[in-house]
């Protein structure tokens, strides 16, 4: 199956097909009011629905398809800890205290889904194993180098550094020079936790609507969103759309870049095969400037991310295309079958860390997560949920970073995507 998937159903993916039980929702049609309206059904709305109905918020969600529908219900489900900058070169761009808290954030993310994957009873196979794999042998220095520095300044004894013997008899390939191994951090089915979300907040009281698209937010006091079918009324407007922004809020849309990314679930592999790969059932991902990202599933299959696109622009052949970078790191896999491919939309920031912030004194905003989206905009929702409540300290941590908007803005997000794809294929191809 290839498919990007309706607006009205979930894309033909391994993750759509496996999914456990629907969280039934209808449209909203007519007008209403409550004290959080929240934009976005992925994890970071789902997460701040959940934490503010906890607290006794009455919360009404806006879903424009199903939710989980986008990034949250496509992704690789790896849940790492860390940013996709490392802690040395955060300490040297924004200082000690700053790249220490920028640490805690990412460290409460990881911990966040899993107490809520615990607490709430979250069906969604859940392994602990998360293994960077270094492209050159500079990569793997840095990845030595931030063991380290976390070692000595946070107290953060767990990750194990593999050489490229120890790396090539754990994934199988030949073509690392060595891994960083975090026994902390796993692996999960991202739709199930997403439908495990979204339960938890209906139960908890939130309302949630699906294929209720937000067209506009007008951020006054109080707030208003208003739909095809009706306004909602907030004292505070939560928005969590990540690459799906649109014009939602055209002040903030220069700050990110969407950008596709393709993945492939193969057959359940033969037992002689899948074990000479990925020996300890971590999830895997490298230092490929595109990086390649990969593991099993409950069933044996691997799960293969890797290829660039321009949203809304799939490939013909999307099996063909992720097969052809499959194969660069797993050429054994040659005859084994392809069962599903899909092709999902996440979001860059120029700084390749999350933007948080205000657009108003009742409008917050949490997106850009850069690939790090299962632990980061899990905390996101929390944050802005904390926000609400009044508790900024944590939210303010990212929301107090400079927000560097990309030349032109949305008008030249194609030609700036352009570039950056050439420069990563062309990188990629020099660094071997």
């Amino acid at each position: 199956m290839t498919a990007r998937g309706s607006d009205k159903d979930y894309p033909d993916s391994y993750y759509a097909a496996t999914r456990g039980e629907p969280v039934e929702l209808s449209t909203m049609d007519g007008d209403t009011a409550c004290d959080g309206c929240v934009v976005g059904g992925g994890y970071t709305g789902l997460s701040a629905a959940l934490h503010l109905a906890e607290q006794g918020y009455d919360v009404v969600l806006l879903e424009a398809r199903r939710v989980g529908w986008g990034a949250s219900g496509r992704n690789g489900g790896q849940l790492g800890g860390a940013h996709v900058v490392l802690q040395p070169d955060l300490a040297d761009t924004y200082g000690e205290d700053r790249a220490r808290a920028l640490w805690r954030i990412a460290e409460d993310g990881k911990q966040l889904v899993k107490d809520l994957i615990a607490r709430h009873e979250i069906a969604c196979d859940y392994v602990a194993g998360h293994m960077g794999c270094a492209v050159t042998a500079g990569d793997l220095a840095h990845f030595e180098e931030h063991a380290a520095f976390v070692a000595k300044h946070y107290d953060y004894p767990h990750y194990r550094i593999y050489d490229r013997n120890d790396t090539e008899a754990i994934a199988g390939t030949a073509r690392y020079a060595g891994a960083l191994f975090d026994p902390t951090a796993g692996h999960l089915h991202p739709l199930n936790l997403a439908l495990g979300l979204a339960g938890a907040a209906r139960a908890a009281g939130a309302r949630l609507y699906e294929m209720t698209p937000a067209e506009s937010v007008d951020a006054g006091a109080p707030a208003r969103v208003r739909t095809a079918g009706g306004t909602v009324t907030a004292a505070f407007v939560l928005l969590g759309c990540n690459g799906y922004l649109g014009g939602l809020a055209p002040e903030i849309a220069g700050t990110i870049l969407p950008a596709d990314n393709y993945q492939l679930a193969t057959a359940v592999l033969p037992a002689a095969l899948a074990g000479g790969l990925l020996t300890n059932d971590a999830c895997l991902w490298d230092t490929h400037l595109q990086v390649y990202y990969y593991r099993f599933s409950r069933d044996r299959r691997l799960i293969f991310g890797g290829g660039l696109g321009f949203p809304g622009r799939e490939p013909a052949d999307m099996k063909a295309v992720v097969r052809r970078h499959m194969l660069k790191i797993f050429p054994q896999l040659a005859d084994a079958p392809i069962d599903y491919a899909w092709g999902g939309t996440f979001c860059n920031t120029f700084d390749q860390l999350p933007h948080f912030g205000r657009l108003s004194d009742t409008v917050f905003y949490a997106h850009g997560y850069s690939g790090h989206g299962v632990a980061l905009a899990t905390l996101g929702g929390q944050l802005m949920a904390e926000v609400v409540a009044g508790t900024a300290e944590r939210f303010d941590v990212l929301a107090g970073l400079p927000h560097r908007r990309f030349p032109g803005g949305p008008a030249l997000r194609t030609p700036i995507l352009a570039a950056g794809m050439a420069y990563v294929w062309l990188m990629d191809r020099l660094r071997g």
